[in-house]
């Protein structure tokens, strides 16, 4: 049943939908996003969603509770999920040998510079990579986005991008060696690549059967019907003067991998049944994806005294510098990023927590049984305003539950 504005009867604080609202019309009243779907749920239910603004600055349409957004980097959390569940089944393993499927995974080479003429100097990783290495981004591969050697190495080689979704954008060199630091890289597209190797299905055939189509996650996966094409919401990129410009909206093509690391499409309301099944101890609405004691170690530390989260950005038209939690200790789980301190607005210490390159976020706060999602498209990734908003909902959904 849903009310006059279309929402469903929810499980929420009287207050919390007119407080949070507030917040997010803001922004899109001030120009800070174009438009915004956000929800929140805790292990009784979601008690917020809410949606403000324009899919498209120049064309509309209103911004709706189903509108499609391009989730990238949080396909990550889904392919973490997928290779826990083939570990779980003994298929893969969290520290043995990695299945032999392409020398840069498993005789990895380490970039240790580049010679006085440019050429990339190589040597022999002084370990093997491996899964827990790949989920934690301690293995060693970078992006380019974020690492101005993997971006001299690119162009000294004549590699391609890993934009034109080739397998062969994906056999970088390492960074350092197998567990030493933590660098954000293409870490989960190789563990997409192992699903497929372990489960003898490709990567969206595999998602579709073991955890999209099990929970119901209809708007969910690497290719848009029409019907949801009709429904995306434009990416829009910041201006130098603060103004938001639309994009025109990418030109589908399949690739020759689907990428784990960053491939899907989803809605607010999808998304939000996946970390559902989080907070849930891995299993929602009858089916069960991980178990209780799997998921409990997703969102432990897993990466010891090594920091995480911090990214400095090698293209500022896509992604500003980011640190969410100046000074504070950041840690990597099987999964996500976990946040070691409370956070600044509300969340607790060892909230779980990672976002999209298009300003997609979410976290899941297991002490307060609380998991929310804020969507928008807009670039570069850490936009100030954007982030803001998000630092402004997750204060609201915190305000309203200590209010209930």
């Amino acid at each position: 049943m849903r009310d006059h504005e279309g929402r469903r009867d929810l499980q929420r604080p009287a207050a919390a939908q007119p407080v949070i609202d507030a917040v997010l019309r803001r922004a899109v009243d001030a120009g800070e996003v174009p438009g915004v779907v956000a929800m929140a749920a805790t292990d009784k239910g979601v008690f917020y969603e809410g949606a403000f603004g324009a899919r498209d600055l120049a064309k509309g349409p209103a911004m709706t509770l189903d509108t499609v957004f391009r989730i990238a980097s949080m396909t990550k959390a889904v392919a973490s999920v997928a290779a826990l569940q083939l570990v779980e089944q003994g298929k893969l393993t969290l520290d043995g040998p990695l299945p032999d499927i392409d020398p840069a995974l498993t005789a990895p080479q380490v970039l240790e510079g580049f010679d006085p003429s440019g050429a990339p100097r190589l040597r022999t990783a002084r370990r093997p990579i491996t899964l827990r290495h790949l989920l934690t981004h301690t293995a060693g591969f970078s992006y380019e986005r974020w690492d101005a050697d993997t971006v001299r190495y690119v162009q000294a080689s004549g590699m391609p991008s890993t934009s034109t979704g080739k397998v062969a954008s994906l056999r970088l060199p390492l960074v350092f060696d197998p567990g030493e630091r933590w660098e954000y890289g293409i870490n989960i597209d190789w563990v997409g690549l192992l699903i497929e190797a372990a489960s003898s299905q490709k990567l969206d055939a595999y998602f579709q059967q073991h955890i999209l189509g099990p929970l119901g996650m209809e708007d969910t996966g690497f290719a848009t019907t029409p019907g949801q094409r009709a429904r995306q919401a434009s990416v829009h990129q910041r201006q130098a003067d603060g103004s938001l410009q639309p994009q025109p909206l990418e030109i589908p093509f399949t690739p020759e991998f689907w990428a784990g690391g960053g491939g899907l499409y989803s809605t607010a309301s999808d998304y939000m049944t996946f970390l559902q099944v989080l907070l849930h101890g891995g299993t929602f609405r009858g089916a069960r994806v991980l178990r209780p004691d799997t998921v409990a170690m997703l969102g432990q530390n897993q990466i010891g005294t090594i920091e995480a989260g911090i990214l400095k950005t090698t293209a500022p038209a896509s992604s500003a510098d980011v640190d969410f939690f100046p000074g504070a200790s950041l840690k990597w789980g099987l999964a996500t990023m976990i946040n070691m301190q409370p956070g600044p607005n509300g969340r607790s210490a060892g909230t779980l927590t990672w976002a999209g390159l298009f300003n997609t976020h979410y976290w899941i706060d297991p002490t307060r049984r609380v998991a929310a999602v804020l969507m928008t498209q807009v670039l570069p990734f850490g936009d100030a305003p954007a982030m803001r908003l998000y630092g402004q909902f997750e204060r609201a959904v915190y305000d309203a539950l200590n209010a209930a």
